[in-house]
């Protein structure tokens, strides 16, 4: 009875070290996948930041080529200088970004593109700045870039679809809440999103 009581405990032992080697590997291994997730996560933010600095990028240029233009609405030319140095005051740090911060990113771009369409509504008035090279190059690369903002936004809402997804699921959610990974947040569809915008006439 003593040898099978001595036996029972060591097969316990084995059992308890089993046990604790596979919560092990299982944890490193959900830990790592959650950081490399989270790192995608990071990297298409980053990629989403540069394309709209590129974008904003485009304004001084846009600026100096209307300005030429002494009779050009100096009103619609302010509130788009005004809108482009809301837009890229606004600093986010993704790996603690919330459904706030985005949103008001997401604001300040909107109201940035809002006010570049507006001008460019006015310019349809002026055939001589329509026609000018410079304001031709602008448009080119605008076009060029608005594609590209809605491409990387959406290679961020994917990378943030999988990795929410890895982080809630069972048993993936215990670990994730132990370890501090928390959900991160995704662009919003605005309205008429799904449309380029038509901001250019032949």
């Amino acid at each position: 009875m003593k040898n099978k009581g001595c036996l029972s405990a060591g097969t316990i032992g084995i059992a308890l070290l089993i046990i604790v080697a596979v919560l092990f590997f299982w944890g490193k291994s959900g830990y790592n996948n959650f950081v490399a997730q989270e790192q995608e996560v990071i990297t298409k933010w980053a990629n989403v930041e540069t394309v709209y600095q590129k974008r904003a990028n485009l304004i001084p240029n846009l600026e100096r080529t209307v300005k030429s233009y002494s009779k050009f609405e100096q009103e619609t030319l302010t509130k788009v200088v005004e809108a482009r140095a809301k837009a890229t005051s606004i600093n986010i740090d993704p790996s603690n970004m919330t459904e706030q911060d985005l949103a008001r990113f997401q604001a300040a771009q909107g109201e940035l593109s809002g006010s570049l369409s507006r001008l460019m509504a006015v310019v349809e008035q002026y055939p001589n700045l329509k026609a000018d090279q410079q304001y031709i190059n602008f448009q080119r690369e605008y076009t060029a870039i608005e594609n590209s903002i809605r491409s990387e936004t959406v290679y961020y809402n994917q990378a943030v679809q999988k990795y929410n997804t890895s982080i809630k699921q069972f048993p993936n959610n215990i670990l994730a809440n132990f370890t501090n990974f928390k959900e991160k947040p995704a662009f919003k569809a605005e309205a008429g999103a799904e449309k380029a915008p038509e901001v250019f006439s032949e």
